[in-house]
């Protein structure tokens, strides 16, 4: 049985899970430099970017996915 759902659509699905974290870590970021106790403002600051970190790091996978499928695709073609 073939998938209902093509395979970009869950690639742009998870690219946009991913944009949204990659704004999540960014606003975490900011709301580090709001904070008045130090082991908290370090904690919080290491989190944020550790996420930002990973969904740039998945974003741009998801996103070569894309492009290297579409670039075979064409190469079939023509």
């Amino acid at each position: 049985m073939e998938n209902p759902i093509p395979w970009w659509a869950t690639q742009i699905v998870l690219a946009l899970i991913a944009i949204f974290f990659i704004l999540f870590g960014i606003n975490l970021l900011y709301m580090a430099y709001q904070i008045n106790d130090p082991f908290s403002f370090i904690m919080t600051f290491f989190a944020s970017n550790f996420i930002i970190l990973i969904s740039a790091a998945l974003l741009l996978s998801f996103i070569l996915k894309i492009v290297t499928n579409i670039k075979k695709s064409k190469e079939k073609e023509g």
